[in-house]
């Protein structure tokens, strides 16, 4: 989709955008596990990938504040999936 958008590609990336969007919504649906959990902890994953990725491929170096939200955001992954429930 941003090829589509940003640079101008053909449609046809937009298309195949919107596909690969829709089924990686719907996959983590078909999960057996709890998809409440499953996709909150899936979040705090999300949002250190997205650091990850600014620091590398887009060349933004993350400041204290991008570290310290990353870990408080794994700290959550860990409670929600690993807090011994009854």
């Amino acid at each position: 989709m941003w090829l589509w958008l940003r640079e101008n590609k053909s449609a046809w990336y937009a298309l195949a955008g919107a596909l690969i969007l829709a089924v990686y919504g719907i996959v983590p649906t078909l999960q057996p596990a709890n998809f409440g959990r499953v996709y909150a902890a899936y979040g705090g994953v999300f949002i250190v990938l997205s650091i990850l990725w600014g620091w590398k491929v887009d060349k933004v170096l993350p400041d204290r504040f991008d570290l310290i939200g990353g870990m408080v955001a794994l700290c959550g992954v860990s409670i929600i999936m690993y807090w011994p429930r009854r």
